[in-house]
């Protein structure tokens, strides 16, 4: 269970949260000394073994966080870079969020084609991607076994802009974060989907602050 973090904490991963990230590499104690060295250059991290990455467009991927904090078990670490929102998630979860998805996306055509009407899975499927331009949902990128992200540099700068497209919106603070599944990706994705405008809890974009108690995650 993570501990509750200010405001001013928002950009900077812990030192147990830098040991996991550094965990999902071949070296972990090499990557960890080199981060040492540049603690403000963006991070290149292996996905598939220690977690996986959902990326999804900065707005929409705002959307799903919502949901998930406000209607469900919160989030693990979540980076903003840049335009895109990068979700930590459990190993597996690139293999079989895409199969989940287009499953949605079969029961949708399938209650349409049998009813007349949509169906109570009315979401969108896959084509190469965790989702296709329909329904609302964007293209969710999804990064597991062989795969590396970029993310933003383990401590925020001394005077971050005030437009800045890269930073960390839940930093990893502990050596064992809780991580989400595909059901819970699938379930945020859909909800964001289907949701009317509503008002976000995420500040405006030049203000540099955290909206997330990470005490409340499950």
């Amino acid at each position: 269970m993570s501990s509750p973090r200010n405001a001013s904490d928002v950009s900077g991963v812990t030192p147990d949260g830098a040991t996991w990230l550094a965990s999902a590499g071949t070296y972990p104690r090499s990557t960890l000394s080199h981060w040492d060295e540049r603690p403000d250059a963006p991070v290149v991290l292996s996905c598939g073994v220690v977690f996986d990455v959902v990326s999804a467009p900065t707005i929409f991927g705002r959307r799903m966080l919502d949901r998930m904090w406000e209607e469900g078990p919160g989030s693990g670490p979540v980076a903003e870079f840049r335009g895109r929102m990068l979700l930590f998630a459990a190993p597996g979860t690139a293999q079989r969020l895409p199969a989940l998805m287009e499953w949605e996306e079969w029961g949708a055509h399938g209650a349409h084609d049998t009813h007349g009407t949509h169906g109570a899975h009315d979401t969108p499927g896959t084509h190469g991607t965790c989702g296709a331009r329909t329904d609302g949902v964007p293209p969710l990128l999804c990064h597991g076994t062989g795969d590396a992200v970029t993310v933003p540099a383990l401590t925020g700068a001394t005077a971050p802009a005030p437009r800045s497209d890269s930073r960390w919106l839940v930093a990893p603070d502990t050596r064992h974060p809780w991580l989400p599944g595909p059901e819970v990706l699938l379930w945020a994705a859909v909800r964001a989907a289907r949701a009317a405008v509503r008002i976000s809890i995420f500040p405006p974009a030049g203000r540099d602050a955290n909206v997330y108690d990470v005490s409340r995650r499950r």
